[in-house]
């Protein structure tokens, strides 16, 4: 009798076949690439929106800020002024959740028209070759 590792060898050993198919993408749905762009522009801006936040908490931390003050006070001539007061994280948040609005929009519409275009182009061009095997 032998055991189940030698079972698995030897079944492991067997060369398996496999299938290629080859399809032709003619057709790209409208509505689902619409709706595949917004969900992948909505999370770029949203990943967007916590690593700026991020950055500014991180330069806030580390006392860049303070050294930028400094360096800013001296070249301007100012003794009143203050990166953190022109710059907070309120302001920068609200300009990176503006950002990240735009963004959304314009993926959105970008994927829109590239579907549109590939609908169109297919006409042409037949068209795109895809293979794929069972592995």
């Amino acid at each position: 009798m032998s055991s189940v590792a030698e079972k698995l060898q030897r079944k492991s050993q067997r060369a398996t076949a496999t299938k290629q198919v080859r399809l032709k993408l003619v057709y790209i749905d409208f509505w689902s690439a619409v709706k595949l762009s917004f969900l992948i522009a909505l999370t770029l801006g949203i990943i967007m929106i916590v690593a700026s936040m991020l950055v500014w908490v991180v330069l806030d931390s580390t006392g860049i800020f303070g050294k930028l003050n400094v360096l800013l006070r001296d070249i301007l001539n100012d003794p009143a002024f203050s990166v953190t007061q022109s710059f907070s994280l309120g302001q920068v948040g609200l300009f990176a959740l503006v950002v990240a609005l735009l963004n959304t929009v314009v993926g959105t519409a970008l994927g829109a028209i590239t579907a549109m275009l590939y609908n169109f182009s297919v006409r042409i061009t037949g068209g795109l070759l895809v293979g794929f095997t069972n592995n």
